[in-house]
């Protein structure tokens, strides 16, 4: 029943601003269909009637329209302002412990909106925050509450996660509330004593061992807490692998606080003594590294699951200078602690088998690109990891440069923006919001398998090491460090000042912490050295590679080759594709020969059936560059993939062939860091031209070629490197094949450069009997490319398989000479030897003179078997070096000493091939046949061209 006018208007009275706007829409709605409006706000028509507003006369029907309008206006930039802080609440948010302390933005202001304090308090808070806490009553308590989220010392940036899942998990976290932890006392208590701990063991190493090098974490000490985090969330979801990389920075307090790594260790390793080194005390936990070692802060330590609940390893991968390349590493690390291997097919991936952490510098981050590159292969189906957990260590100071000179961004962290990665921005001094920082970034991980950020953001208490002087360069900044109190003593003062600790129990803590370090360094012995030596490389990398036979019975061969040609049922192959490969069946019967692409087949078969995991990757790798291989094929109508090696009845290992993103040091050192943890697996890598190895030459410099000698890691990876003068340019001639021999020594890889199918069946074949033993090391492999790979010159014949195993020097085929005669020992390796072979058959030439050999594995140089060779020749003359490559390119700077310590009296040693030169090959394709077809000339003539060499 109606009530009275007056009542009425009591009870419209009650509306306002935006209200009345609101009220009038649903009139309107209600006076066309009294259904089209919520059950409520219907009743309250049928009780009360039209708005008494709208009854007034017009000229104030026109006033209030006007102010509904600007009550509506209003609404909406409030509810911009709110979106604004969300999204650049960060712009003013706390999160530096010194220099830019005070930051406001008119991006969250209300005033930039036109909005003063009373439009927002006259707002419902549910009008412009659904899910507004109870205490948050209009729309000012709901600007101050947001920006106690957003601006405070933790700060968030999802904004560009385009994931609508993803970010409404991250805003229903934060505007929760539980973006924070909330510890306990004693909680509370512990992160103290850890921070003490941190502080006190770098205190003592900066007074115990002045002005030695140590890259120290002070500033950053909140970091160690954080990495506490995600050991003790690991350990509760039961995850195997914690794999950790980082740079200098903090290096050592990570190695002693996370992983363990004894403090008389740690001691040991600085000698500051010319004549005497400190020795650890009995029982202190033995590391081992390689023989001819590394500073203290490069090395890397893991810590093994203790006890039956402890199920979680801890490994800090070894890093060198080159700070962000131990990124793919670490990745790598990880996918092949989460494959299993052990069936055919692909690995099945577990991603919570291994958590990748990776600590970045902030100059280094935004500045090196092989963070992009592993940054872009974080979603991609071959290298996913299911996440990694990455900080940015930022000291605000790269080097000596600051961040105004050092990137284009307003942030360090900006790159992780462009793969959709949250960010979270976190003030160093605030170690709560800190560990608070690292359960989000865990749990997101886990939720979504996907990548997380936080910009940890600090400072240097010294300078890039603690021999620089950093007042020189940021003078402004280092006199706010100067005065700026330490983590400790600001959480210490935080605590103090809720009264959870007193002043007493915090000084306690300083003094026990200093006492016990001092304790452990009198314990050790400082002992007289002597004469410094560096130790030998292990006996058995000195061991010869012939015992290991490679060689397979024909029966067994032919099924492999047979296998190779099932398909699944109903499989639509493309027809072309098939008849080339259907010409592959009959390869191994009589008259018959396997080309390249046949016997790279057999050997990943055979090796599969042997047990062994392969794993095969690269820049069109399942196909092949030059269309040899066709390891993946794709089913015409469905676009479905298969891989013959995955239809093989015979398998008993995983074959994971990948094609992978446009990166050379981002794929490699994943490859590498494979290779390392999945010791049992034959890991190979394929550039698609050999030179577009150059972009990853830092992972060959300091990983691949010297790993095991500096810090005792193995591998036993492949790198496939297609090389050979085609007349394609100086881009596409050479892999640089004269880098990796100046980088050949202790043993540390083999360099072979192979001219037949048979060799290469060999050359895997035994490279996959080195994995996981004492004498495994990498392989450099020079590779045919287009005008050698089909050529039949380098098919094998089936004996060829099932004989013999692999021959680092080959006789030149086709040339039968008595070694009575011979004068001249012509000695070369890959395609120019095909050449060669080639001009002889085609020349009238008798070649009674001249003997010819390939030398096919060039490192380690196979000196006694040349030696025995020579021995035969009693009349020989000369020995003459050919190759295609420029003479200070290629092979002659390698194996010109090698050479001349064979020579016996009357003998020379000449070099045959281009001059010296400063780009690899000519562009123009007529000069190279020209120069080439001259190369091979001299090398067969009886004359005596080339280059003396006595």
């Amino acid at each position: 029943m109606a009530q009275s006018e007056e009542s009425n208007e009591r009870f419209w009275s009650e509306f306002h601003g935006p209200n009345m706007g609101y009220i009038e829409e649903q009139y309107d709605l209600y006076k066309e269909d009294p259904e089209a409006v919520d059950p409520s706000i219907k009743q309250m028509f049928n009780e009360h009637g039209a708005p008494q507003w709208l009854s007034h006369a017009n000229d104030s029907n026109q006033a209030v329209q006007a102010t509904s309008i600007n009550d509506v206006k209003k609404l909406t930039s409030a509810m911009k302002l709110v979106e604004a802080i969300r999204r650049f609440g960060h712009l003013e948010a706390d999160i530096y412990p010194v220099g830019l302390k005070e930051r406001k933005s008119e991006l969250v202001e209300p005033a930039t909106y036109g909005l003063t304090n009373e439009d927002l308090l006259n707002m419902p808070a549910n009008w412009l925050w659904e899910k507004a806490p109870s205490k948050v009553e209009n729309g000012l308590d709901v600007i101050k509450e947001l920006k106690k989220y957003y601006s405070g010392t933790i700060t968030f940036e999802y904004d560009h996660v385009n994931n609508d899942e993803e970010r409404k998990w991250l805003l229903d976290l934060i505007e929760s509330g539980k973006a924070r932890l909330d510890l306990s006392k004693d909680e509370k208590f512990q992160l103290l004593e850890r921070l003490t701990h941190v502080e006190g063991f770098e205190s003592f190493l900066q007074k115990t061992f002045v002005g030695q090098k140590r890259f120290s974490i002070e500033g950053l000490e909140a970091m160690v807490p954080m990495l506490d985090q995600i050991v003790t969330y690991a350990r509760k979801d039961k995850i195997e692998n914690i794999m950790m990389g980082m740079a200098h920075r903090g290096r050592l307090a990570v190695l002693a606080h996370v992983l363990g790594k004894p403090y008389d260790k740690i001691f040991s390793e600085f000698h500051h003594s010319p004549n005497k080194e400190l020795i650890p005390s009995e029982g202190s936990m033995g590391i081992n590294y390689g023989w001819t070692g590394d500073v203290k802060y490069h090395y890397g330590a893991t810590k093994e699951p203790v006890g039956d609940e402890n199920h979680t390893r801890i490994r800090l991968a070894h890093n060198p200078s080159h700070l962000e390349f131990v990124n793919p590493v670490v990745e790598g690390f990880a996918r092949a602690a989460q494959d299993d291997r052990s069936e055919s097919g692909y690995p099945k991936q577990d991603m919570n088998k291994a958590i990748p952490v990776v600590i970045h510098g902030d100059a280094a981050f935004i500045g090196e690109g092989v963070v992009a590159e592993t940054l872009n292969m974080s979603g991609l189906l071959g290298y996913s990891t299911g996440g990694s957990l990455h900080i940015i260590a930022n000291n605000l100071v790269g080097y000596t440069t600051d961040q105004v000179d050092g990137r284009s961004t307003r942030y360090a962290s900006d790159l992780a923006k462009g793969f959709e990665i949250p960010i979270i921005h976190v003030n160093a001094d605030d170690p709560i919001a800190c560990v608070s920082a690292m359960k989000i970034a865990y749990e997101y991980r886990q939720t979504f398998h996907k990548d997380f950020l936080i910009d940890l953001v600090g400072y240097r208490r010294y300078g890039h090491n603690e021999m620089d002087e950093p007042r020189m360069t940021q003078p402004d900044l280092y006199k706010k460090i100067d005065k700026h109190p330490t983590v400790a003593n600001v959480y210490a003062k935080v605590l103090e000042d809720k009264g959870l600790i007193n002043e007493n129990e915090f000084n306690e803590l300083k003094k026990s912490t200093e006492a016990e370090l001092q304790e452990i360094y009198n314990s050790m012995k400082e002992n007289e050295t002597g004469k410094c030596n560096p130790m030998p490389m292990p006996e058995a990398l000195t061991n010869g590679l012939d015992q290991f036979e490679t060689a397979i019975d024909v029966d067994t061969l032919k099924a492999l080759n047979k296998g190779l040609m099932q398909r699944p049922e109903g499989f639509n192959s493309n027809r072309k594709l098939e008849k080339i490969l259907k010409r592959r069946e009959n390869a191994l019967e009589e008259g018959g020969k396997a080309d390249w692409g046949t016997g790279e087949a057999l050997a990943y078969a055979s090796i599969l059936q042997d047990g062994i995991p392969i794993r095969l990757t690269g820049q069109d790798t399942e196909r092949g560059t030059f269309a040899h291989r066709h390891l993946v094929l794709h089913d015409v109508e469905t676009n479905d993939k298969f891989s013959p090696m995955h239809g093989l009845k015979e398998s008993k290992a995983s074959f994971d062939i990948r094609n992978s993103p446009l990166s050379e040091a981002g794929v490699l050192g994943y490859e590498y860091g494979y290779s390392v943890q999945a010791s049992n697996t034959l890991v190979i890598w394929e550039a698609q031209f050999g030179d577009f190895a150059n972009a990853a030459q830092v992972v060959f410099d300091q990983f691949i070629s010297a790993a095991r000698a500096k810090w005792g890691e193995k591998s036993n990876m492949v790198m496939l490197l297609p090389h050979g003068y085609e007349g394609q340019g100086p881009e596409h001639s050479s892999a640089r094949l004269e880098r990796f021999l100046q980088m050949a020594a202790e043993n540390n890889w083999i360099v072979a450069y192979v001219t037949s199918s048979a060799q290469f069946f060999h050359l895997i074949r035994r490279q996959a009997a080195l994995r996981n033993r004492e004498e495994a090391r990498p392989l450099v492999v020079m590779t045919p490319k287009s005008s050698l790979i089909r050529n039949q010159r380098i098919a094998s014949e089936a004996e060829e398989f099932t004989q013999g195993k692999f021959q680092p020097i080959r006789q030149q085929p086709n040339l039968k000479v008595s070694k009575k005669n011979a004068k001249r020992l012509l000695i070369g390796s890959g395609k120019v030897m095909v050449d060669i072979e080639e001009a002889i058959e085609h020349s009238e030439e008798k070649f009674d003179w001249l003997r010819v050999l390939r030398l096919e594995q060039i490192y380690p140089f196979p000196k006694k078997e040349l030696e025995k060779e020579l021995k035969a020749l009693p009349n020989l003359e000369e020995i003459v070096w050919v190759q295609e490559e420029p003479k200070n390119m290629g092979s002659w700077d390698f194996v010109d000493d090698y050479l001349r310590d064979l020579l016996q009296d009357g003998q020379k040693l000449r070099y045959i091939g281009r001059p010296d030169r400063s780009a690899p090959a000519v562009g123009v394709p007529n000069v190279h046949k020209t120069e080439q077809n001259e190369i091979v000339q001299k090398a067969i003539n009886p004359s005596k061209g080339g280059d003396s060499n006595e």
